[in-house]
């Protein structure tokens, strides 16, 4: 399959903007590993001249996207500027039950200068990490970070998050860091996932840091009466706890464009961000489901039906150049 200058350009982009594998955005876009570095190549070292296809060809003109479908992406994105590419294209195709591929809608928000391209460099890395969780409630992450309402001073912000699908299972707003406010951040925990109540085999793990709340004396005795075993980060490495402190970073660019005066304000803000993060935002590293169709079992459900979109889309599309061709 060719592609023309202007588009492999713009899927070299679409790769320097992502934030999953270079692997993994290739596989979501069509493209093979070494049809994109071989591009990627000859763009760094010649420019985007390089990138033209001096062999004849009559392009992929079939599979074009209508006017009035391009319009109506422009429409979504118009309406809801907060989505990226990625996001908008998952969006509208779930909506509108109607496939358009990220680097379709990256393209056309760029020729719209609706989209600005990253200034840095695509780098190799790993795939995954090489131990991963298989099932939600098999490993819990757990972290505090601080958050500052004006007049009453700084706030920490219990979390559990839920390794396998990013699922925000339970938090609280602490005015300190203690064990006991780990504690009933986990009590929380355990009843939002049915497991106070009922006895399982397997317990949920608990990863966390080696902060004085979690390496204390009765927070091991809390996790002993609960059956829960509990593994905490090597020191000065917070990677260990990568997923919550992505979490912590998104949860900060979306509420700190506030200011807060009551605390009551900040809880109602981070209730509202997690309602929307855990429901309606769609993570790369999920296949582009929400965390909660991971956590309640209905991924595999909601990415057949994407699939029976596409195929039942490109079919529309051929059909219309082919009877335009006629």
């Amino acid at each position: 399959m060719r592609y023309p200058a202007s588009e492999k350009l713009e899927i070299i982009r679409l790769v320097e903007q992502s934030h999953q594998p270079v692997k993994r955005t290739l596989e979501q876009i069509g493209v093979s590993r070494p049809t994109f570095y071989r591009w990627y190549d000859l763009y760094r070292r010649f420019g985007e001249a390089a990138l033209e296809d001096r062999r004849g060809g009559s392009g992929r003109v079939w599979n074009r996207i209508p006017n009035s479908v391009r319009e109506q992406v422009l429409e979504m994105a118009l309406d809801e500027p907060e989505l990226s590419p990625r996001e908008l294209a998952i969006k509208f195709t779930d909506e509108r039950r109607y496939f358009v591929s990220e680097a379709s809608v990256y393209r056309l928000l760029r020729a719209c200068d609706l989209i600005t391209s990253p200034a840095f460099i695509v780098m190799k890395a790993a795939d995954e990490f090489r131990e991963k969780t298989t099932v939600p409630n098999q490993l819990w992450q757990t972290d505090f970070t601080y958050l500052k309402v004006i007049g009453w001073g700084w706030f920490y912000l219990s979390t559990v998050l839920d390794d396998f699908s990013r699922y925000i299972i339970a938090w609280k707003l602490c005015s300190g860091m203690a064990a006991s406010d780990v504690q009933d951040t986990l009590d929380l925990a355990l009843e939002a996932a049915g497991l106070d109540e009922v006895n399982v085999v397997h317990r949920p793990r608990l990863l966390s840091d080696n902060g004085p709340s979690y390496i204390s004396g009765d927070l091991a005795e809390y996790l002993a009466r609960k059956g829960m075993t509990h593994t905490r980060g090597a020191p000065y490495h917070p990677q260990t706890q990568g997923k919550i402190e992505r979490w912590h970073q998104t949860l900060k660019n979306r509420i700190l464009l506030e200011n807060y005066f009551l605390p009551g304000d900040l809880e109602a803000q981070i209730d509202a961000f997690i309602g929307h993060y855990n429901h309606r935002r769609y993570h790369e590293s999920l296949n582009n489901l929400t965390p909660a169709d991971v956590y309640t079992g209905c991924g595999q459900t909601i990415l057949l039906e994407r699939e029976k979109i596409k195929r039942r889309t490109m079919k529309q599309r051929r059909l219309l150049h082919n009877k335009s061709a006629a």
